[in-house]
């Protein structure tokens, strides 16, 4: 399977996936700017023409997009590495918290702070809004190491969102203990901090390359 990925984007969270699985795949890199696939010099709007990452090429060919889904099609195809759970209310859990982390905080909260066109009224006002989801999830975290009663895509994806907080300087990790505590745990799980290492350093290529074109 191929997976295309931009550093220390949402797709982050898919590597994770695949590493705590011991799953082979594809890694290709897409510059968030230009759109160009780094492998191969490809379009990647030729794969989604949206150009968002992630988006994923499974093993028959066929392409899924949108981090949830994807999330959910590795824990479903690697079902002995336990990232998902059983059908039924703990199923419903885990769309529970994709959902939540995918629309309370990565688009309803960090896509705005990350937006250097965004106006200071707008991010003031996102801040006024959004920082109680965090409230919640810190009261959620406390006595808990993870989302569900174990590790799960969700937390994948949540660790990533969460690491987003160093470039969003207003967002100071240090006033939700529980959810710095979290952060602090899952980053030295060994394939969030393989994943999180790889794609820094590749975030650094990414930034260079940015400005020797500027």
């Amino acid at each position: 399977m191929d997976l295309y990925f931009s550093p220390l984007a949402c797709s982050l969270a898919t590597r994770i996936a695949l590493y705590e699985a011991g799953a082979e795949a594809n890694y290709l890199e897409v510059d968030p700017k230009t759109k160009i696939v780094q492998n191969d010099g490809s379009d990647f709007r030729a794969v989604n023409p949206l150009g968002l990452v992630p988006a994923l090429r499974t093993d028959d060919g066929l392409v899924l997009t949108e981090n949830a889904a994807i999330l959910q099609y590795v824990a479903d195809r690697f079902p002995q590495a336990g990232l998902a759970s059983a059908p039924g209310i703990d199923r419903s859990r885990l769309h529970q918290w994709l959902c939540f982390i995918g629309t309370e905080l990565h688009k309803g909260l960090f896509v705005p702070m990350l937006d250097r066109k965004a106006p200071p009224e707008m991010k003031d006002y996102v801040l006024g809004k959004g920082l109680s989801r965090l409230d919640y999830l810190d009261a959620t975290l406390k006595g808990r190491e993870f989302l569900l009663d174990h590790f799960s895509v969700a937390d994948a994806y949540l660790v990533t969102v969460i690491n987003w907080t160093m470039a969003t300087p207003p967002i100071e990790l240090a006033k939700w203990p529980e959810v710095k505590a979290y952060h602090d745990r899952l980053r030295a799980r060994p394939s969030i901090a393989r994943a999180i290492a790889e794609e820094f350093t590749l975030y650094q290529a990414e930034l260079a390359r940015h400005r020797a074109a500027a």
